[in-house]
């Protein structure tokens, strides 16, 4: 082999590592700002976890997390809930669209989360009672009073709860190039919704409920119960319970006819409560809610209504309500400012 022929190998050879050489780079390259994104993405979902606002910040390219306010996340009255909540929260990172060009990435995450919903309803419902306990019996709270009663009630209730609810979601975070490292683009109202665990979507039902208190709008025909010949007033639930004694049809105050419901009530819960705060008694005749009335002839059973009875104890009650005739009425009982619909007794009652 001459000389310029082993020259010409040498260099082909060289050539040939340094052509390898420049390919390992580049893919090295490519992978490595493939990754970014992901660990920025990590990072976010990370502080999630923490409750590490100012991470979690930092990771935004808008830097705004006003979002969280809004659903009292970062509340100092909420503190301790979220935090137990969120650091049962797990993720996986299960896409990368990553777009080296422009410097865009969408990263796809499982995510698996503390779903609240049910411990929200006994809070709320229990919240609601107190409210009306407390409002009868004279006091008025102050906004910080009533919100520190409500973060009170809802870690009681977290606390009580023997199994976590836990639901799954898939969120695909658009991650972005800037000249601070990669950066989730903004925050998102679903990853809201995992840190409050669905909280956002129960507080507007506490704002309803209490906008709806005392509330008997009978326009709505479809709301009106169905009951049957063998249906009785009785209703257990974990709070009390309540048994139909009698009926009578009186005058009002003003001198129109009025049916007067006895029923004994049974107060279960493990402090005072009463009829007023627990039972939700209402009369239906004409396929239309019966206003309550005021008796002309007064009547212990009705003092009871609104008496605080201790746990344990069972007392007579009475409620009025107003008559168009003499045609049948039906009622129907329910608890209180609660979520389950399903605990609801019914009955006819025949007025002549």
């Amino acid at each position: 082999m001459s000389k310029n022929t082993k020259k010409s190998h040498i260099g082909l050879i060289i050539f040939i590592i340094i052509l390898v050489l420049a390919i390992a780079g580049g893919a090295g390259f490519y992978f490595y700002q493939r990754q970014q994104p992901k660990k920025a993405a990590e990072k976010f979902l990370s502080s999630m976890q923490k409750m590490d606002f100012n991470t979690m910040e930092s990771m935004l390219q808008s830097s705004d997390l006003s979002a969280l306010d809004n659903a009292d996340i970062r509340n100092a009255a909420y503190t301790d809930f979220f935090i137990a909540i969120n650091k049962k929260m797990t993720y996986k990172i299960t896409g990368n669209r990553f777009r080296l060009q422009d410097g865009t990435a969408s990263i796809t995450a499982h995510i698996k989360y503390i779903d609240g919903t049910s411990i929200y309803k006994e809070t709320i419902t229990e919240f609601l009672r107190q409210i009306v306990s407390s409002a009868y019996a004279g006091n008025k709270l102050t906004e910080e009073e009533t919100q520190k009663q409500l973060a009170t009630i809802l870690n009681e209730k977290a606390k009580k709860s023997k199994t976590d609810e836990y639901s799954e979601t898939d969120i695909t975070y658009p991650v972005i190039k800037t000249n601070e490292g990669w950066k989730i683009v903004s925050l998102d109202d679903e990853t809201v919704k995992i840190m409050s665990a669905n909280f956002k979507n129960v507080e507007e039902e506490v704002n309803n409920s209490i906008n709806n208190m005392g509330s008997s709008d009978g326009s709505d025909a479809a709301s009106v119960p169905e009951a049957s010949e063998s249906d009785t007033l009785d209703l257990t639930t974990d709070k009390f319970t309540i048994k139909y004694k009698k009926h009578t049809v009186t005058k009002d105050f003003a001198g129109n006819p009025c049916v007067m419901i006895y029923y004994d009530y049974t107060n279960r819960a493990s402090g005072t409560s009463s009829a007023m705060v627990d039972v939700s008694l209402k009369a239906y005749q004409h396929g239309e809610v019966c206003e309550a009335a005021i008796p002309e002839n007064n009547d212990d059973a009705i003092d009871h209504y609104t008496a605080e009875i201790q746990p344990g104890q069972t007392v007579n009650v009475c409620q009025a309500f107003t008559l168009t005739d003499e045609s049948d009425v039906t009622v129907q009982a329910q608890e209180a400012y609660s979520f389950d619909e399903d605990a609801t007794a019914k009955q006819i009652l025949k007025v002549k």
